[in-house]
């Protein structure tokens, strides 16, 4: 059986005083707690980041110092919303385990349970795995239906854009969320692995020469999203570049000791 709150004796409200002697009720911390706790599980935070706060985010010593920097513009970004923001959102970029998804949890969950938002956690590849999916005439769920939550969310991480092999459809369906986003002024968390550049091919990724300089060069989220998008991107989000070392690979090693 649940422990009953000792504040509301599981009424779910409190009876409050102002100076005046007036009284009135709000939700107990109780309610407020339990509803954040609803608000998370609906989030769908992958077990992997479930304990990533902005709290926890090892600066560990000989960081580079964009990360604390950006470990600064995630606490600003949670403290300003939602006014503050104004449907802006942001674009965090950098190679890989520089903690570009443990801070964009850690601000998705800190505006659920500290601002009341409703968010929604989102692997690139898997969303497009999912709607792709939904054309298969054995599946239930159509593509509106798979794209509908992350169209409402009030706050979306959407995580490691531009991992998918870019293909027409792919640019299609980007530009389709995003857009939507976009117009209805919603915030939208962004983590990429790309460099926040132009096609490397001044945007004609078929040719011959776009092939051989993608083949000496690394690629870039222009190249991955199309560069319309990704100027899109420049109006929705504020940019925060990541640099460093792979945290996992120099600290977090795995091991069975």
């Amino acid at each position: 059986m649940a422990d009953v709150c000792r504040i509301c004796d599981g009424s779910g409200m409190r009876v409050m005083q102002r100076e005046n002697g007036e009284q009135y009720v709000q939700p107990c911390e109780c309610r407020l707690a339990d509803r954040a706790v609803k608000m998370l599980t609906r989030a769908r935070i992958p077990r992997r980041y479930a304990d990533c706060a902005l709290d926890n985010y090892d600066l560990f010593p000989g960081a580079n110092r964009t990360l604390a920097a950006a470990h600064r513009t995630a606490k600003k970004f949670v403290e300003n919303y939602p006014l503050g923001n104004n449907g802006s959102g942001l674009l965090i970029t950098g190679s890989i385990g520089v903690g570009k998804t443990h801070l964009a949890v850690g601000i998705l969950r800190e505006l659920v349970t500290e601002r009341g938002a409703t968010g929604l956690f989102c692997d690139y590849r898997d969303l497009l795995k999912q709607v792709q999916n939904s054309y298969n005439k054995q599946v239930a769920a159509t593509e509106l239906e798979i794209l509908a939550p992350v169209f409402d969310a009030e706050v979306l991480v959407l995580d490691e854009l531009g991992a998918s092999k870019p293909t027409d459809w792919v640019w299609d369906t980007v530009a389709q969320i995003l857009n939507t986003r976009y117009n209805d002024r919603r915030t939208t968390i962004i983590t990429t692995n790309y460099a926040n550049l132009p096609p490397l091919g001044g945007g004609d990724n078929s040719s011959a020469l776009a092939a051989a300089r993608t083949a000496t060069r690394e690629e870039t989220l222009g190249d991955r999203i199309g560069e319309r998008m990704r100027s899109r991107l420049q109006e929705m989000c504020v940019v925060v570049e990541m640099q460093g070392e792979d945290f996992r690979q120099s600290v977090k090693r795995a091991s069975f000791a």
